[in-house]
């Protein structure tokens, strides 16, 4: 039964119902057929609540169970899965042909000293758990999966750096060295392409992936770069023709060359 707090409508409501001056308020309770009674306090004043006993039938099995009057159903299910072995959640407890809701209290449903109930098997209940239980489950061996790729490419992205390195000084790398690397990261991905996951393991997931491109794409231009550094270097490969021109100046402050004597001759070259 749910509880209900209610203020009284004067500052404070003495015992003998007569206002007085105080500011303290006096909580209420509903209790079965509408009632309003004061609710119970944990006061050191009051006395402790008296223990019960329950007797509750589960299949052919019977179980007495010793309890407070003032727990509640959910309480009582945790004690009856030590003697069952079924699970809280997948228990319904039946007390006077109705199933009792957990968060109700004992004694407000008008549970007594040797009282008898039924428990059964909720099937609803245990199918939903064991469908959480196997999500549960898929979600630790997708993370399980996804870390052991993540090492992976953690050995994978040191060979990528050190082939960047060579070749951003102009160095050149093994072209198998870089496909063979490009092969086993995309085997990563494939890998991780194939893992099902939600909520945070599936952001795992698409932060690895995302990584994996990152280092397909460096890949990718360390390929280009060496391809361009082998075509450079390439044996036999002509060289661009070089064109040579001749610009003739004229100094006229130079002294002019002396005249040639009479007597010397002069030889003439023809340059093609």
């Amino acid at each position: 039964m749910m509880r209900t707090r209610v203020k009284s409508a004067s500052p404070t409501t003495t015992m003998h119902g007569s206002n007085t001056a105080g500011t303290d308020s006096v909580e209420w309770e509903m209790r079965p057929g509408g009632m309003l009674v004061q609710k119970r306090t944990s006061g050191s004043d009051q006395a402790p609540a008296p223990t019960i006993r329950v007797r509750v039938k589960y299949g052919s099995a019977h179980h007495e169970v010793r309890i407070s009057s003032q727990a509640t159903f959910g309480e009582l299910k945790k004690l009856l899965a030590s003697h069952t072995g079924l699970h809280p959640d997948d228990q319904k407890l039946i007390f006077k042909d109705k199933e009792r809701d957990s968060k109700a209290f004992l004694d407000m449903t008008g549970v007594k000293d040797k009282a008898k109930m039924v428990l059964v098997e909720d099937p609803q209940s245990l199918e939903r758990r064991y469908l959480e239980m196997r999500k549960n489950a898929k979600m630790e061996k997708a993370a399980k999966a996804i870390a052991e790729i993540s090492l992976e490419v953690d050995k994978l992205a040191g060979q990528v750096s050190s082939l960047e390195s060579v070749t951003s000084r102009g160095g050149k790398v093994a072209e198998k060295d870089v496909l063979g690397l490009i092969e086993l990261l995309m085997t990563q991905l494939i890998k991780l392409d194939g893992i099902m996951a939600d909520g945070d393991v599936k952001m795992q997931r698409r932060m690895q992936v995302r990584r994996v491109q990152k280092y397909v794409e460096t890949l990718d231009s360390i390929k280009l770069r060496n391809s361009m550094i082998a075509s450079n270097q390439a044996p036999g490969r002509q060289q661009p023709a070089v064109v040579v021109t001749t610009k003739w100046e004229t100094f006229e402050s130079s002294p002019a060359p002396p005249p040639a004597s009479s007597s010397s001759k002069l030889n003439w070259e023809f340059f093609d």
